[in-house]
C-alpha cells in the first residue's frame, strides 16, 4: 500500500465513508512526492537551488503517481519540493482518485449519496478492514514500543499523518501527550536512518508545506475578501 493510500484510509470515517483531517490534499501531495523520491523517479538537486529533477518519467503503473510525475516532467522550469506540494495538491479530485484505487483493491467501496435529492456526492465505506488495522498497529508499535528495527515507510506515515492532524485517530489523547517527544523525533526524521538524507529533507519540507500552506491560503482569501 502506498503512503498516500494509507493516509486516505486513516482519514476515512468507517461508518460514513467521509474523510476527516486537516487539508488532506496537501498531505497526500507530500506523500506522493515521498513515493516518487523513494522510487528514484525524481530527486532534489542541491546544486540547483533544491529544484526537483525527473530521473525517470516512464509510467509507474500507479495512476495517481503517474499524473503527478507527468506534471513534474512536463514543467518547463524546475521547481522546489515546497511548490510541487502545492501544485500536486491542486490536482482535480485528488482524494477521490486515491480512494478509487483503494476501491479497485477491494479495501473500500464507493457509494453515491444525495443531499436534498439534488446534489450527489461519493462516500467510501470500508470493505476490508485488515489493511487499515495493520497500518494502525504498526504505527502504534513504532511510537509506543520503540522497536530497534524501524520500518521507514511507517515512520514516514506517522510524520505525514501528524501534518494533517490524523494521529488522534490512531492514538488516544493521553498517548499523544505521553509520547509527544517520540512523535516529534519521528516527525523530524530522526528515526528514519534507513532512508537517504535527501528523502528525509525533502519529506520534511513537504510536510512543512502541508501544515503551513492551507493557513496561508485561508489568510490570503480573508484579506482579499475584506478589501
Amino acid at each position: 500500500m502506498k503512503l498516500y493510500e494509507g493516509l486516505v484510509l486513516l482519514a476515512l470515517q468507517e461508518e460514513t465513508g467521509n474523510t476527516k483531517g486537516s487539508h488532506l490534499e496537501y498531505t497526500i501531495a507530500a506523500a506522493i512526492i515521498a513515493e516518487l523520491l523513494l522510487l528514484k523517479r525524481i530527486r532534489v538537486n542541491t546544486d540547483n537551488k533544491d529544484k526537483v529533477e525527473v530521473l525517470d518519467s516512464s509510467p509507474t503503473g500507479d495512476t495517481v503517481m503517474d499524473e503527478a510525475l507527468q506534471k513534474i516532467a512536463e514543467r518547463k522550469r524546475a521547481d522546489t519540493i515546497k511548490n510541487w506540494v502545492s501544485h500536486i495538491a491542486q490536482i482535480s479530485k485528488l482524494k477521490h482518485k486515491v480512494a478509487e484505487q483503494l476501491v479497485a483493491d477491494g479495501i473500500i467501496t464507493s457509494e453515491e449519496k444525495k443531499v436534498l435529492w439534488i446534489f450527489s456526492y461519493k462516500v467510501y465505506p470500508e470493505a476490508n478492514p485488515e489493511p487499515e488495522r495493520q497500518l494502525r498497529s504498526e504505527m502504534r508499535r513504532l511510537v509506543l514500543d520503540k522497536p530497534l528495527e524501524i520500518d521507514p515507510r511507517i515512520a514516514l506515515t506517522v510524520s505525514l499523518a501528524k501534518s494533517s492532524d490524523l494521529l488522534k485517530s490512531v492514538f488516544s489523547k493521553d498517548e499523544l501527550k505521553t509520547h509527544k517527544e517520540r512523535i516529534e523525533k519521528i516527525a523530524k526524521g530522526e528515526e528514519l536512518g534507513a532512508v537517504t538524507q535527501d528523502v528525509i529533507d525533502a519529506v520534511q519540507a513537504a510536510v512543512l508545506v502541508a501544515v503551513i500552506m492551507p493557513s496561508v491560503i485561508a489568510a490570503t482569501s480573508t484579506t482579499t475578501s475584506s478589501c
